[in-house]
């Protein structure tokens, strides 16, 4: 690898874990931490690419971004770790628990009423974390 390859890539890494940082703090972090004893590369690519690539470009502020990951990561119906995470980032970065709740709901008629459940049993263990109650 040359010197300007390296460069790119060690200033996607640094964007990318800044972008990490601000949208899931100490929650993803730890993701990338729980992945060093087993994928360390899979863990500097997690933050290369989706955050160092794309959640850094400027097209779309972060509360829109994690308006669609919300959704999408509902729709999956089975990836309820990282909604989670993602939840926590949506309120992170400006969306409201009504937010949160309103696109997860929406997520039944695209995905069903199992997947829209589960989203919402993920998001009411997150309120409950953070001690967010109804408004």
């Amino acid at each position: 690898m040359n010197q300007t390859q390296s460069s790119l890539e060690s200033s996607r890494y640094s964007r990318g874990w800044e972008k990490l940082r601000e949208i899931d703090g100490q929650a993803g972090e730890r993701v990338v931490a729980s992945l060093s004893d087993i994928a360390p590369d899979f863990a500097k690519y997690l933050i290369e690419f989706p955050f160092g690539d794309i959640y850094s470009r400027p097209q779309l502020d972060l509360k829109t971004r994690e308006i669609g990951v919300v959704a999408a990561l509902t729709a999956l119906g089975n990836a309820a770790p990282q909604l989670k995470v993602h939840i926590h980032g949506a309120l992170n970065v400006g969306c409201t628990r009504e937010e949160v709740v309103e696109i997860i709901m929406q997520m039944a008629v695209y995905a069903g009423f199992p997947a829209a459940l589960n989203g919402l049993f993920a998001a009411k263990e997150v309120f409950a974390e953070r001690n967010i109650e109804e408004a």
